[in-house]
């Protein structure tokens, strides 16, 4: 596939960039070096690599999963400008 000028011209429009009429000559050479990068990686095989995260195998830190600062219902309702019944009370948005 080639990108021509008026592919390149079309292209900044679609993604809403202004670019002067000078540069699009060079976009297109751009937009066709990308393309060809890509499908240079389309002639890998790939066939049973499983996908990464990272190149380099690593497990995140993990912490238990405890409610450290629960039962603090009342502290939390008494910042809302309305709580009523235990619970936030907003105004009413939907009919």
């Amino acid at each position: 596939m080639s990108i021509d000028k008026e592919t390149a011209r079309r292209v900044a429009k679609l993604a809403r960039i202004a670019v002067p009429e000078d540069r699009l000559e060079p976009l297109a050479g751009e937009f066709n070096a990308i393309l060809g990068f890509i499908e240079q990686l389309q002639e890998v095989d790939v066939d049973g690599v499983e996908p990464m995260v990272s190149v380099t195998p690593q497990r995140l830190k993990r912490r238990e999963d405890i409610v450290t600062d629960g039962n603090q219902a009342e502290a939390v309702l008494a910042n809302a400008p309305d709580a009523r019944e235990g619970f936030f009370a907003v105004p009413k948005v939907v009919e």
